[in-house]
C-alpha cells in the first residue's frame, strides 16, 4: 500500500513538473529573449497644438498691473490636456507628421489667456497711429527683434507718420532648451513695451491662432489705428514707401494689399509641410491668399476681419485661413509688385548678378527670408548718403548673354 501511495505521489510530482515546463515555454514564446521585463518605452516628442482648453481669453487691464506670467501652472495644465488626448489618440508616427485626428479634435478651442499685454499701445498718439507694425516672432528669436527694432520697426515718425510696433509671441514649443524663458521675455517687454504673449504654443500649425488673437486684441486694444502692417521677423521692410502709398489710401474703406496668391491647389503629398488631406478640405483650388511676408489692410478691413475670423472654421495654414476670412466678408485682396514675400529671384542663367543691391530694394515694400545680418546691411545701404541709384534695377527683366562681337569681316556690297 505504501508502495503503491509513494508511485502516485512520485507520478504527480512529474506531471506538476511537465505542466510547469509546458507554461515556461509558451512564456518564451511570448515575450522575446531579452525582453522578459520591457521598459515602457517614451513616447515620441511632437508638438503639442494645444495648451488649456478651458483657459477663456481675457485680455489684461494694463501692463502696470498685470502679474508676473506664472509658467509651472501652464505647464501642468498643458500636460494634463494633452495627456488626456493622447489616451484616445496615439501619437504620429514621426515627428515631423501632422496629426490631423487631434488637430480636429482640438480645432475649436480658439480662446487663450493673453499672458503680457499692451493695452497702452495705441494711445500714446491723439487719434491713433498711423499704422501698427505686428511681427510673428517665437521666443528664442531675440535677435530677429532686436535687429527690427534698430532697422525698419523703429518707432515714432516716418514721413511725418506715427509708426508703431508689436511683436506676436506664443509659449515656447520646448520649454527645456530655454529654461529662463518666462524672465526673459518679461524683462524684454519691461524695457520695449512692444510684447504681445498668448498661453498657447508657439508652432506652425498654430500661426492661426496668432491671426485671430492679434486681430481681436486690434480690435479691441488698437481700434483708432489707420493702417497695419503684419509680417515675418525675417522680412526687410520700406517703411517710407509703405507710408508713402498709404497716405493716398483711406482708412475708413476697405484696403488688403500684399503678394496675392491666385488658384493654389492644397497639397495632397503627405511628406509636404503643407499637406492637407481632403476630409480636412475638398475643394481643389484655395481662395485667394497673401503670402505670409507680410501684408498691409485698413482699420475696416482689420474690424471686419476680427469678426469673420470667429465665424470661419480653424485651417492649419495661416495664409490660407485669412484667405477664407476675405472671401467670407466678400473682399478681393490687391496684388502689388512691391511685395516679394518669395525673394528677389535670381536669374540661373546669371550665378555673377548681385541682387543683394540697395537699388533693388529702394523702389520695393517687402522682401522676404533675409537673415539678422543682411536686414542690418540693407538697412544702413538704403539709408546712406552716399547711395546712388543712377540706372533703375529691373528685377523682372530676364537674363540675356551679351553678344559677342563679330570677328569675321562682312564682305562690302558691290
Amino acid at each position: 500500500m505504501r508502495v503503491r501511495l509513494k508511485g502516485d505521489a512520485i507520478c504527480t510530482l512529474f506531471l506538476l513538473v511537465a505542466l510547469c515546463s509546458l507554461l515556461y515555454s509558451q512564456l518564451e514564446h511570448l515575450v522575446p529573449v531579452g525582453n522578459k521585463e520591457p521598459t515602457q518605452k517614451k513616447p515620441s516628442v511632437t508638438p503639442k497644438i494645444f495648451s488649456d482648453p478651458r483657459a477663456p481669453w481675457r485680455p489684461m487691464p494694463a501692463e502696470a498691473t498685470v502679474p508676473r506670467p506664472q509658467v509651472t501652472p501652464i505647464i501642468r495644465r498643458t500636460d494634463v490636456a494633452n495627456n488626456r488626448v493622447q489616451t484616445t489618440t496615439p501619437p504620429p508616427l514621426t515627428d515631423s507628421a501632422f496629426n490631423f485626428k487631434r488637430y480636429l479634435l482640438n480645432k475649436d478651442n480658439r480662446n487663450f489667456n493673453l499672458l503680457i499685454n499692451q493695452p497702452k499701445k495705441c494711445r500714446k498718439t491723439p487719434g491713433g497711429p498711423f499704422l501698427l507694425i505686428a511681427i510673428k516672432s517665437v521666443v528664442e528669436d531675440f535677435d530677429r527683434r532686436e535687429i527690427v527694432r534698430k532697422t525698419w520697426g523703429r518707432e515714432g515718425l516716418v514721413n511725418g507718420e506715427q509708426i508703431q510696433r508689436v511683436f506676436l509671441l506664443g509659449t515656447p514649443k520646448n520649454r527645456t532648451v530655454l529654461a529662463t524663458w518666462e524672465t526673459l521675455i518679461h524683462q524684454e517687454s519691461q524695457t520695449y513695451r512692444d510684447i504681445l504673449l498668448w498661453d498657447f504654443m508657439d508652432t506652425f500649425f498654430n500661426l492661426t491662432l496668432k491671426e485671430i488673437h492679434f486681430l481681436n486684441w486690434a480690435a479691441e486694444f488698437c481700434h483708432n489705428v489707420k493702417f497695419i502692417f503684419k509680417g515675418d521677423a525675417d522680412v526687410f521692410v520700406n517703411v517710407e514707401n509703405i507710408v508713402d502709398f498709404l497716405e493716398r489710401h483711406d482708412p475708413a474703406e476697405d484696403l488688403f494689399v500684399g503678394d496675392i496668391i491666385y488658384n493654389a491647389r492644397p497639397i495632397r503629398v503627405r511628406k509636404s509641410k503643407y499637406y492637407i488631406p481632403e476630409t480636412m478640405y475638398g475643394l481643389s483650388i484655395y481662395p485667394a491668399y497673401a503670402g505670409g511676408g507680410g501684408f498691409l489692410l485698413s482699420r475696416c478691413t482689420m474690424r471686419k476681419l476680427s469678426r469673420a475670423c470667429r465665424e470661419v472654421e480653424l485651417f492649419p495654414i495661416d495664409d490660407v485661413f485669412l484667405g477664407m476670412c476675405l472671401q467670407r466678408i466678400n473682399l478681393k485682396p490687391i496684388l502689388h509688385e512691391g511685395f516679394k514675400t518669395f525673394g528677389i529671384v535670381k536669374p540661373s542663367a546669371a550665378p555673377h548678378l548681385q541682387t543683394f543691391d540697395p537699388c533693388f530694394y529702394k523702389d520695393l515694400m517687402v522682401v522676404h527670408s533675409l537673415k539678422v545680418a543682411e536686414i542690418w546691411l540693407m538697412w544702413n545701404l538704403l539709408h546712406s548718403p552716399r547711395l546712388s541709384c543712377t540706372q533703375k534695377k529691373q528685377v523682372k527683366k530676364p537674363f540675356q548673354w551679351k553678344k559677342k562681337a563679330q570677328t569675321t569681316t562682312q564682305p562690302s556690297p558691290l
